[in-house]
């Protein structure tokens, strides 16, 4: 697959640590610059106090059931985001709807696809 991220950094926060890595490796090997994999939401919200990655990449289950913690703080930093999820994308609030969510099993794949859909200006919408 043929898509340049040079000069991007993109937040990961995945606690399966497998996903966490080949999804770090496809990213980096689109040339994106990874921050993290982090596998809680207080490590990335330390990490956003270092850099505003121009992406992030989303767990919604970080271990104590589904979270939107870390996507409030996304989205009022206007850093376009991505779910993971393993439940049904029902579960998302209203307010992240505009996000892209992609159901596990995921293909590492498929998340520089739909960064790439983020990339091309189809940015997050989220409903007010």
């Amino acid at each position: 697959m043929s898509f340049d991220l040079h000069g991007r950094a993109v937040l990961v926060v995945e606690d399966d640590f497998y996903l966490a890595d080949d999804t770090r490796q496809v990213l980096e090997d689109a040339g994106a610059e990874v921050l993290g994999p982090v596998s809680a939401a207080d490590e990335a919200l330390s990490l956003l106090e270092i850099r505003k990655p121009d992406y992030a990449v989303v767990d919604v289950n970080l271990g104590a059931g589904p979270s939107f913690g870390l996507a409030s703080a996304l989205k009022v930093r206007e850093i376009p985001f991505v779910f993971l999820t393993g439940y049904d994308p029902d579960i998302i609030p209203a307010e992240f709807r505009g996000a892209p969510c992609l159901q596990k099993p995921i293909d590492p794949e498929k998340v520089l696809l739909t960064i790439k859909t983020l990339e091309s200006g189809a940015r997050n919408r989220f409903e007010r």
